[in-house]
């Protein structure tokens, strides 16, 4: 049988390897914001041939232009809405001019104007006190449900530092992305990283459930014994799961278009730390948490 438990420490390190770059990214660069978050100018159009180009290809139009993460949305049956970064009024009709030319079309402009944040900080800090809140709701609900088993709490502890795992490597990836090809945070990101948690949380409480039954099924083997045993046996099923949406998210990310490769890429990247933090990370910080291995400075209690 697989023994994962036996090797956690290697999988704890590798945690670490992952997310100490990505702090340190985000502690030298920082996270750009993007228009939804500082605001910027709003571009109203309409073709006067009736035919709107694809987003993706404005959206490419704009980046070469010097204007990257703008956000393009069509309007109407010829219309089309473009928010950017703040733009002078000649910047406007230069890239009015090229869009003309590339879309074969006369461009009427309806609006241009300077806009305000669409998520302002108080929208920001609402989702960081809604998750605070939420993992206040997975401690207590993970410590009713599973009441029968012996300090039923920890399970609760494991899946939110499994949890903030998946947060932290999310932006620490987000940190190193944004510095080398120029992204910034909007609101899909933060849609992004929400949905990240709650994939997390699920996969670990499917691991946790086998780990509760097992305990009353093979109450004679050592928790060790049975936590190990209990991930093999979800093992297949985390993966299967798990595989089916990134192999989705992977070819949106190819084929998707560019106007959602950032969000889909985000969602990768929490989807496979999420379902790593689930097999290797949560269940065997229950192990360390039994042994108490703290007192031998984090070494694996000896076979007895």
């Amino acid at each position: 049988m697989i023994d994962i438990v036996k090797r956690r420490y290697l999988y704890f390190g590798i945690s670490l390897l992952v997310i100490i770059p990505g702090m340190l990214a985000l502690a030298v660069w920082g996270l750009p914001l993007a228009i939804d978050f500082k605001g910027g100018s709003l571009l109203d159009i309409s073709f006067d041939s009736g035919t709107v180009p694809p987003p993706a290809q404005v959206t490419t139009l704009y980046a070469e232009n010097g204007f990257r993460d703008s956000i393009v949305q069509t309007s109407g049956q010829d219309g089309m809405i473009i928010r950017s970064t703040d733009m002078t009024d000649a910047q406007r009709n230069q890239l009015v001019t090229l869009m003309e030319a590339q879309f074969n079309s006369t461009i009427t402009v309806n609006r241009f104007e300077s806009v305000g944040p669409s998520v302002g900080q108080e929208v920001a800090k609402r989702a960081a006190g809604a998750v605070g809140l939420a993992a206040l709701g997975i401690l207590l609900y993970i410590t009713l449900a599973f009441r029968g088993v012996s300090n039923a709490y920890r399970f609760g502890v494991a899946a939110i530092i499994a949890m903030l795992h998946d947060v932290l490597v999310v932006l620490g990836v987000e940190a190193i992305l944004a510095h080398f090809l120029h992204w910034e945070v909007d609101s899909l990101f933060l849609t992004a990283l929400l949905t990240v948690i709650g994939f997390s949380v699920h996969d670990t409480i499917v691991v946790f459930d086998r780990i509760r039954e097992n305990l009353y099924i093979y109450r004679k083997l050592p928790y060790e014994t049975v936590v190990n045993h209990s991930i093999v046996q979800t093992l297949v099923r985390s993966i299967n799961t798990q595989l089916t949406v990134m192999l989705t998210l992977f070819a949106l990310a190819l084929f998707g278009g560019i106007t959602i490769r950032h969000f889909v890429v985000i969602l990768l990247v929490g989807v496979f730390s999420g379902t790593y933090s689930s097999i290797f990370n949560a269940s065997p910080i229950l192990v360390v948490w039994e042994n108490k291995e703290w007192k031998t400075w984090f070494r694996r209690k000896p076979a007895v």
